[in-house]
């Protein structure tokens, strides 16, 4: 089955009050979620760079008088781009990004500079095409080079979660 946002976030471990970035939110599926987790005294950043998407999923929040979720058109792959603050991010989700983003070093360092010490990111992505269901083969990002480039910057694994049958789930902590 594909992803399914709700069994993701649950697995994030997310808590009330938390401010929590979606990176790449597209339509809101994880942003909706996210919502529910952190609760009236959370607060969610929905960042698109795709100005459709990210009309669409304002014109949703306001008619469905969402409180607690903000969003952003930004550029979540350019320092600064996410228009964040520095270390302001419990939390990051960056779901079905990896393998469309053109600057994956980019979108990394972003992570970094918005996430609070001991902050948490939960990256999921596509393991295969699955016979042209998902990206195309050449664009997607292997777990095991997911987990390098994350590493590579600085994030520890701290556990896997179950994605779905098509997707993997990783959650890094960056100290």
């Amino acid at each position: 089955m594909f992803a399914n946002p709700e069994s993701n976030i649950a697995q994030f471990n997310l808590r009330e009050g938390m401010r929590v970035a979606d990176f790449g939110a597209g339509s809101g599926g994880y942003t909706r979620s996210i919502s529910n987790h952190v609760g009236h005294t959370g607060h969610v950043y929905a960042i698109d760079i795709q100005n459709t998407l990210f009309r669409k999923l304002a014109e949703d929040t306001r008619f469905y008088a969402v409180k607690n979720v903000e969003c952003i058109l930004g550029d979540i792959e350019k320092k600064g781009g996410s228009k964040l603050a520095d270390k302001s991010m419990d939390a990051v989700v960056v779901s079905n990004v990896l393998f469309q983003s053109e600057d994956k070093i980019g979108l990394i360092d972003e992570v970094k500079r918005v996430l609070k010490p001991k902050g948490r990111v939960l990256v999921i992505d596509w393991m295969d095409s699955f016979a042209g269901m998902g990206p195309q083969p050449k664009y997607i990002v292997p777990k095991i080079k997911a987990e390098h480039l994350f590493v590579d910057r600085g994030f520890k694994i701290q556990e896997n979660i179950s994605a779905g049958s098509h997707h993997y789930g990783i959650i890094f902590i960056y100290e």
